[in-house]
């Protein structure tokens, strides 16, 4: 098939969170199944232009506002995909992707309204006729109205389907009337099954609308914001009249990356057959490093996360306080500064926790490692990357029943799967508290070894997630 994937971020190029993960690992997994695969992306000030020296850059003359904007159109080919970067410094060329400091830029909806049409006719510039165009979040929603509004009868997209993926509903990209308007849009998309969203547009609407397919990144999170506002954010009543065109299909780990028998982060390398051995002197090394005790054997629980409400880490510190005597903590994250204040706050009172205050992947895989017990209270999880990296590495998840996470963790069940890890019910301080018990009284018992074994023997590659994909390719061509 021939396959255009449009994304605000991708691995390797530019990354904030595990959108980018999925955009560039799927490219790069069906380029390399044999599908013929192209990646359109914004080149940021991030994406060097010494890596984009691969021929000539075309220029491209974009509708927006009411004119015309011109864009470069610079490429690169590696390994089995070729990715496009939509060249326009005015928009792009700037520190950080969506905004300073955790706020959006004011004129985002500007900047991925371009960004969406300069997929399209960056397309058709360089004659790739598309089967799909796989378009991700709300950045790149308005490729999917665009393509039934405005490319329906252009001979390049004759036959082309589109297929939305939302990685988290709460990214909705909201803006003020206008922004339809300079998109090229018209009154007869400003209503309540168009893009219209309580008196704003909203791109992410644009692709829940007018997507011939839609995903989402696990099973369970696809029921979960069909069935209330809370998780659906408003859209769940749109979501359900379009729930025969709904899958949710859970994300895929890049094994190759994340494998602690090749990851020259760890101390000491190791796989299934020796992760005792392997896990305690990565322990031992994360010790000293965080100032502990080294070789204690006290349980050591970890957490790298962004520091946010979804994830519920203010759940987390009213449960871990009472059980510090009993467990160190090493907590990897940035983000809310409340959160911030309140996890340094617990450091500074606690000689058993360490809060890493900066993003640092190094640290972060030292922390998988070396981690008898991974936490991820979160409130709502979309998929949820941490706890499959973490069971990867052998530690054993503490997760609340949400998302990707109820589908990935298991406290034994009745499908006979096999139990690794613990689970409690999403904002439950109660629960979560209970859960922790539960797990570090098992860390004391005989069952340990083969909770360990049953977490690093999960399957959590893309190999049935691509074939999933493709076979909702495959529905939505012949739609």
């Amino acid at each position: 098939m021939k396959i255009i994937f449009v994304a605000s971020e991708a691995v390797p190029f530019c990354k904030t969170g595990g959108l980018a993960d999925v955009a560039g690992t799927l490219a790069q997994r069906l380029g390399a199944a044999g599908h013929d695969v192209c990646l359109f992306l914004p080149k940021y000030a991030a994406v060097h232009a010494a890596a984009l020296d691969e021929g000539e850059a075309r220029t491209l003359s974009v509708p927006l506002a009411g004119g015309t904007v011109s864009v470069g159109l610079r490429f690169l080919h590696r390994r089995s995909v070729t990715t496009y970067f939509v060249d326009c410094p005015r928009f792009f060329d700037r520190d950080t992707l969506y905004g300073p400091e955790g706020r959006d830029y004011e004129d985002n909806g500007l900047r991925f309204a371009l960004f969406a049409r300069a997929a399209l006719e960056g397309a058709k510039a360089v004659g790739f006729k598309p089967d799909i165009i796989h378009a991700h979040d709300w950045q790149a929603g308005l490729v999917c109205a665009h393509l039934k509004r405005h490319y329906a009868r252009d001979p390049h997209f004759n036959g082309t389907a589109s297929v939305f993926t939302v990685h988290n509903m709460a990214y909705q990209g909201k803006f003020a009337r206008a922004a339809l308007e300079a998109a090229g849009f018209g009154s007869e998309d400003w209503t309540a099954d168009g893009m219209e969203y309580y008196g704003q547009v909203s791109y992410l609407k644009a692709g829940l609308a007018y997507a011939d397919r839609i995903t989402t990144v696990s099973p369970t999170y696809a029921r979960e914001i069909q069935e209330s506002g809370e998780r659906g954010f408003g859209f769940e009543g749109l979501l359900r009249r379009r729930s025969a065109v709904l899958h949710g299909v859970l994300n895929g780990l890049d094994t190759d990356a994340w494998d602690p028998a090749r990851d020259a982060c760890l101390p000491r390398r190791y796989g299934p057959c020796d992760a005792a051995a392997g896990k305690a002197a990565c322990k031992e090394a994360l010790q000293r490093e965080c100032g502990f005790e080294a070789g204690s054997d006290i349980p050591l629980i970890g957490i790298v996360s962004r520091l946010d409400y979804q994830k519920g880490l203010d759940l987390a510190l009213s449960a871990l306080e009472p059980r510090l005597g009993r467990a160190l903590v090493v907590v990897l994250g940035t983000g809310d500064p409340a959160l911030t204040e309140s996890f340094a706050a617990l450091e500074n009172r606690r000689s058993s926790v360490h809060f890493h205050r900066r993003f640092d992947e190094s640290f972060a895989r030292r922390v998988y490692a070396a981690s008898d017990i991974f936490l991820m209270p979160s409130r709502f999880e979309p998929c949820g990357l941490g706890q499959m990296i973490a069971m990867r590495y052998g530690a054993v998840p503490v997760a609340a029943r949400t998302g990707g996470l109820a589908d990935t963790v298991f406290e034994g069940d009745d499908e006979g799967r096999p139990a690794n890890g613990f689970l409690c019910e999403p904002n439950d301080p109660a629960g979560l508290a209970a859960a922790i018990d539960r797990a570090l009284e098992a860390r004391r018992g005989p069952r340990w070894d083969a909770l360990v074994r049953a977490a690093m023997a999960g399957d959590f590659s893309w190999d049935r997630s691509v074939n999933a994909y493709l076979e909702i390719y495959r529905q939505a061509v012949k739609r």
